[in-house]
């Protein structure tokens, strides 16, 4: 059995580090580099074509529209914007990749150097620096029959599905996220949670956690004290809720916390969540500098942005969740956790146009949140 040290123990012993690698898929009517349909839900292995299927001779073409929606992410996220930047093949063999490679950017990433304030349940901001986000594409999907745990280990056989393959993704990688504490969980789950918002303002991606449209990878690390080096991180993969990224960071702080405590080290690996035990279990060793062999990917031209054209797209940048909430927060005076129902609930935009056409605040709020709670609860979905 796991052996945990008492959260409030370990944090008080240890400082904790987290990072995220935050990957969204983008809402485009087509693949990242072919004419394939993105249909969520479609039967499996009919959204593709000889260029997601790896076939021999098939020639990719970029996506401008997800190029675009990639600009409008960096905007967004404070960042810069490459004038140039390339693609690179991540070179690594597994099913659901059929090329034996991923179409992605290392050292050239379109927007890089960001960062975004995230508000807190208590009202507070804490700011969250971003080192880069870049485009890529996504593998397809591997179900593995039989066995207790649904992996490949101790399956009976494995199916793939490559509908999924080469929808386009941009994936924002933070710095080191320091000074958090014992909130560090908060300050994950915040963060996600706040990139959410943001993708479903700019009208790039339905952004839904439970269809895998938003995925997290989190990373944890302790180190003695704030002012020593950082320590060996865990990379937990693949966390698809809000809650669950919170329980993942704090379960991890916990279990390296009671490993260096005893006087062992941290092996860092990458880590598989369990929603039902509400802990982590061992994937596969990581190195710093994993050997994905990145090269130019050859068959795509290196992409330009003009100063023009992100100047055309930061200017059709809608108002930002953030600014929106803080906006009409102040004016209908709600509280901060009204405020949070009714952004979760999607009835901000409603309300604001019910007031807009002569109701007042209070009858427009109250009418929107009964209506919607009482949809929700017919189709038995959470608000």
């Amino acid at each position: 059995m796991t052996q945990l040290m008492d959260y409030e123990e370990a944090v008080a012993r240890f400082d904790p580090v987290i990072g995220l690698e935050v990957h969204v898929e983008l809402s485009t009517a087509t693949k990242m580099f072919d004419s394939a349909p993105v249909t969520f839900g479609a039967p499996p292995n009919t959204q593709v074509t000889p260029v997601s299927l790896g076939l021999p001779g098939a020639l990719p073409v970029v996506n401008r529209q997800a190029v675009e929606y990639a600009v409008r992410i960096g905007l967004a996220l404070g960042c810069q914007i490459a004038h140039t930047c390339r693609f690179a093949r991540k070179n690594y063999f597994y099913p659901d990749v059929p090329k034996n490679f991923q179409t992605s950017q290392s050292d050239e990433p379109i927007a890089f150097d960001g960062g975004v304030d995230v508000e807190l349940s208590d009202g507070s901001v804490f700011r969250v620096e971003i080192e880069r986000a870049h485009m890529e594409e996504d593998a397809g999907k591997n179900t593995h029959v039989g066995g207790s745990t649904g992996r490949i280990h101790g399956a009976e056989y494995s199916l793939v599905d490559y509908n999924r393959a080469g929808v386009p993704l941009v994936e924002i990688v933070t710095k080191p996220v320091l000074g958090a504490g014992a909130r560090a969980p908060e300050v994950a789950a915040a963060y996600v949670e706040h990139l959410r918002d943001i993708f479903r303002a700019l009208g790039v991606s339905e952004a839904r956690m439970e269809r895998g449209n938003v995925r997290a990878d989190v990373n944890v690390s302790l180190r003695p004290s704030p002012d020593a080096p950082l320590g060996t991180r865990t990379e937990t993969k693949n966390v698809n809720s809000f809650r669950s990224i919170e329980r993942a960071v704090r379960y991890e702080i916990q279990r390296q916390a009671a490993i260096l405590e005893s006087g062992g080290s941290i092996l860092q690996e990458t880590r598989h969540w369990h929603e039902d035990t509400g802990g982590t279990s061992s994937g596969r060793p990581k190195s710093d500098a994993e050997d994905y062999r990145y090269f130019p990917e050859p068959d795509l031209m290196p992409i330009v942005c003009t100063p023009e054209w992100v100047e055309e797209i930061r200017a059709g940048l809608p108002e930002l969740p953030a600014d929106r909430r803080r906006r009409l927060k102040g004016e209908w005076g709600a509280s901060e956790l009204e405020m949070q129902e009714m952004t979760n609930a999607g009835a901000l935009g409603p309300i604001e146009q019910t007031i807009a056409a002569g109701a007042a605040v209070a009858d427009a709020r109250k009418w929107w949140m009964g209506e919607l709670s009482r949809l929700a609860n017919a189709r038995e979905v959470p608000l």
